[in-house]
């Protein structure tokens, strides 16, 4: 096989069994059968002249060139997600998919409803919502739009300012009744508090201006924010959420509301060849329109 022809149906389907570690585990993903799957594995590998996976006990161990060819491949699949949302309607009309990508509290817990009023105003849009704490690389067209907490540097990215969202601690009002409330930042170490697993840059940041919040101090580790805040709800401890999002149950009270806050700003981004298409820009200005509201209100 050529291999400046490789179909690009094949490093899909090396991409799919990369991230499931198996041809079964890729073959439900893609809608294949296995042994499509396999011989897709096997034409790419013939065609490359190299090896690509290892069998094991466990399943397929990926050798180091489908590590090095695997970000390639990543990219292949966002480009062509990509161009299908751009021929999916006219540039005029409001119809078509946008790729929206933002966290997981705002994905989960806060945009849904701004899009359900989005969709009732445009029935033919459809959207892609792709929730993830890592940042999505709007150059590349990973997502058309993206929620973000810091200002864009790239001249190609619009950028509008939504507001700006607080984080505090809160817990449930039973477990307080049960432990009390703490003094100080440093009564936290007698209590049950629920954090990070993992320390992330932001977490850095975070321990540079609290010192006294600690990964060692914490009971409940877990770097889901939908966790954190589930395990709040439920009355596990004392952990850090949205300020907006925990008046919206009564149940939850305010820790060291004095002593504690860390405030963000909600960015709304795109890329900027996207500002001649009604459908991005509709959806852009819709959730520019609807953060700014909800965030006035807190």
């Amino acid at each position: 096989m050529d291999d400046k022809n490789i179909h690009w149906d094949y490093y899909r389907t090396a991409l799919a069994v990369l991230e499931e570690g198996s041809l079964s585990g890729a073959a439900r993903t893609l809608g294949l059968t296995q042994p499509t799957v396999g011989r897709h594995i096997e034409a790419l590998e013939q065609a490359l002249g190299t090896s690509l996976f290892v069998r094991n006990q466990s399943g397929l161990s990926p050798t180091i060139a489908a590590l090095a060819m695997k970000p390639y491949a990543e990219s292949l699949r966002a480009t062509e997600s990509a161009l299908l949302r751009s021929v999916s309607a006219e540039a005029n009309e409001v119809r078509g998919t946008v790729r929206v990508t933002a966290s997981e509290v705002m994905g989960v817990e806060i945009l849904p409803g701004m899009l359900a009023g989005l969709q009732q105003s445009h029935p033919e849009l459809s959207i892609e919502l792709q929730i993830s704490n890592h940042t999505q690389d709007l150059l590349k067209r990973d997502a058309d739009i993206a929620i973000r907490n810091t200002e864009p540097l790239q001249d190609a990215l619009i950028a509008r300012r939504a507001g700006t969202i607080s984080l505090g601690y809160f817990a449930h009002a039973d477990y307080l009744t049960r432990h009390g409330m703490p003094a100080d930042l440093i009564g936290l170490k007698n209590h049950s508090v629920i954090g990070y697993d993992r320390e992330f840059p932001y977490i850095r940041a975070l321990q540079k201006r609290y010192p006294q919040v600690q990964r060692a101090d914490f009971s409940l580790r877990a770097d889901s924010d939908l966790v954190q805040f589930a395990a709040i709800r439920k009355g596990y401890g004392i952990g850090i959420c949205q300020v907006g999002l925990a008046q919206q149950h009564t149940y939850l009270q305010r820790v060291l509301a004095d002593e504690f806050q860390i405030d963000f700003p909600v960015w709304v981004v795109m890329h900027e060849d996207l500002r001649s298409s009604q459908r991005y820009r509709a959806t852009f200005d819709h959730l520019v329109k609807e953060l700014q509201a909800m965030l006035q209100k807190v």
